[in-house]
């Protein structure tokens, strides 16, 4: 189905995403890098020592105090970002209200992509789906979301692939984000997801929640897991009641995980709008 990301496209413009931290050494770009040098942002003066670059020099402070001082910089650099979906069965989920949380995630996806792209940061999709692995290598080149957004249009869910695995794939050099129910392999997930972190990565978790999700219906019915047909239970007063104390127990968990590791973590609930989650996740804010 073909997905018209032009409004949420357009509600992002000027939108940028900063590091949260310093990037290692790389090809110049927007974000403040770890290497320090005497080009790009001025931060301070040092004095002048043997074997510094005489162009560095700033001559009219030398004029003026009869000392010899160097301009040093934080040099800026690119910041590869990768984008992981997670394209599983309950990723399908049929939403009453709001989007599916499959469609929720490949809007996040897109427009994260955009700012990115817009920043000159390479950017690329691992999306995990019915039929196997997209891979789409990060890139700067103009059109590069417009082919991410065909890319996932042709997409479905289904299956129950492994996210553990695909995180594995990712540089420690990149900004990861991790687009997911967290329903699958979630604690395979974070254990790889940790040796990204003590690697230097910098890690995005996007938690979607389906409305429909947060409350059992009032009527009785039968629970099917979508993937594993063989888990099913049927509602009840008390059910529902220690189903949403649990699901609520299970976000918290997920959510100070990821936290734990350093990384960003917000939830998206599927009746929020698509832009409004993308800001959210660039600012690190929690979507109230």
């Amino acid at each position: 189905m073909r997905v018209d990301y032009g409004p949420l496209l357009d509600a992002l413009r000027g939108v940028r995403w900063p590091a949260r931290r310093a990037v290692a050494a790389a090809p110049s770009g927007a974000h403040r890098s770890r290497q320090r040098g005497t080009a790009g942002e001025f931060t301070e003066y040092r004095l002048y020592r043997q074997g510094d670059d005489p162009r560095a020099l700033d001559w009219k402070l030398l004029a003026r105090s009869d000392r010899a001082f160097v301009r040093l910089s934080d040099d800026r650099a690119l910041l590869a970002t990768w984008i992981v979906l997670d394209g599983s069965a309950s990723m399908d989920f049929p939403a009453a209200s709001g989007m599916s949380k499959w469609r929720m995630a490949c809007a996040v996806a897109v427009g994260l992509a955009a700012v990115a792209h817009a920043s000159g940061d390479p950017v690329g999709v691992m999306a995990l789906h019915a039929d196997g692995v997209l891979r789409m290598p990060p890139r700067t080149r103009r059109g590069t979301v417009r082919e991410i957004a065909r890319a996932l249009d042709t997409l479905r869910p289904g299956g129950t692939s492994a996210l553990a695995p695909a995180l594995m794939q990712v540089p420690v050099s990149a900004r990861c984000v991790l687009v997911t129910d967290s329903l699958g392999d979630h604690e395979a997930t974070i254990r790889n997801a940790s040796v990204l972190a003590a690697g230097g990565a910098m890690l995005e978790c996007v938690h979607i929640v389906a409305r429909d999700e947060l409350a059992l219906p009032e009527e009785v019915v039968r629970a099917q897991d979508p993937e594993d047909a063989a888990v099913s239970r049927v509602t009840s007063v008390d059910v529902r009641t220690g189903y949403a104390t649990r699901f609520a127990a299970f976000r918290a968990q997920v959510r100070d995980q990821w936290r734990a590791l350093g990384a960003g973590y917000t939830e998206v609930v599927t009746d929020v709008a698509a832009a409004r989650a993308v800001r959210a996740v660039v600012a690190g804010l929690a979507l109230s």
